[in-house]
């Protein structure tokens, strides 16, 4: 007798989204730098029929509830991990604007290691472009502009 196969979260998350009939969700990563970009980004995606999630907290502004450094430190775990959630979230990754920090090369990879498909506004930004060693199955270091699979480490 064969023991039943158990879904996956990931796998009921997409079930779930397809029974209720929920529109691709994209979600936005990038610099806060970038604030208005990602707002235009937003735009065109929500007219393209698609939910947007993105950042929603830019700590390069000044802010009362990231005045101090005792605020800022948890906040930012808190931002960081909550971004996250967005990335499992979503079925797709947008990496608006033209760089890519330590944080944003971080939710690449994340979304990478998830399988995610992931869009750049500025494709020659794509971290697998900056000099790090290519390796993977997905494209044998032959087109890494366009692979999904981050770099593996050094």
């Amino acid at each position: 007798m064969p023991y039943p196969q158990y879904l996956t979260a990931q796998e009921k998350l997409e079930q779930g989204k397809q029974a209720l009939d929920i529109p691709r969700i994209v979600v936005i990563c990038g610099s806060t730098r970038f604030m208005a970009d990602m707002q235009e980004a937003n735009l065109r995606e929500t007219a393209a029929g698609h939910i947007v999630v993105a950042p929603g907290c830019n700590m390069k502004e000044p802010h009362a509830l990231w005045a101090t450094e005792e605020q800022a430190e948890p906040l930012k775990a808190r931002l960081d991990a909550l971004h996250r959630a967005k990335i499992r979230l979503a079925d797709e990754v947008l990496v608006v604007g033209d760089y890519i920090g330590d944080s944003t090369r971080a939710e690449i990879r994340y979304a990478a290691s998830l399988g995610m498909s992931i869009r750049y506004t500025h494709p020659e930004v794509n971290p697998l472009l900056d000099g790090a060693a290519h390796s993977c199955d997905n494209c044998d270091g032959v087109d890494p502009v366009t692979c999904l699979t981050a770099p593996k480490e050094s």
